[in-house]
């Protein structure tokens, strides 16, 4: 494969993509939990948490691909199965049916620590002068940060 030479070290490359398939481990797991609860969510508030845990699982899906893609522009594999996933991700497989409120609960703790892997990236990506990534993780930030407000302000 030609080397590669878009003003980005290699070392600074290795590093962020480093970082990004945390992101990519982390985002991944918040899909799968959601998916989960969209389906097994049940109570008197069902039609409304399942209806919103769809859109928050196809707005995951949908970064999947973007947060793998920016992996695979600086040169890198990007993790694409369980067993890395479980290694890389910050974020418990959650093995049981909760109830809806843990259900949320457990989203608002994915949500903020997904929003922390992303948070994480930034020294490195600043010094690296990675503006395209800089753009993702500030993207993927507003996303997590507002939705786990909003699923936060259920449980008030």
């Amino acid at each position: 494969m030609p080397s590669i030479n878009i003003g980005i070290s290699e070392d600074n490359r290795k590093k962020i993509a480093d970082g990004l398939s945390h992101l990519l481990a982390d985002s991944f797991t918040l899909y799968l939990i959601t998916h989960n609860f969209h389906w097994n969510v049940t109570g008197p508030h069902f039609n409304s948490l399942h209806t919103m845990f769809m859109a928050q699982y196809t707005e995951q899906w949908n970064a999947l691909d973007v947060i793998a893609e920016r992996i695979r522009s600086l040169g890198f594999p990007a993790p694409g199965s369980y067993t890395e996933y479980a290694q890389l991700s910050s974020i418990k497989e959650v093995t049981n049916v909760p109830n809806a409120n843990q259900m949320v609960q457990i989203l608002v703790e994915a949500q903020e620590a997904t929003a922390r892997t992303a948070r994480n990236l930034f020294d490195i990506v600043n010094d690296a002068n990675d503006q395209p990534t800089a753009d993702l993780l500030t993207q993927r930030l507003d996303v997590h940060e507002k939705t786990a407000w909003m699923l936060r302000s259920l449980l008030a």
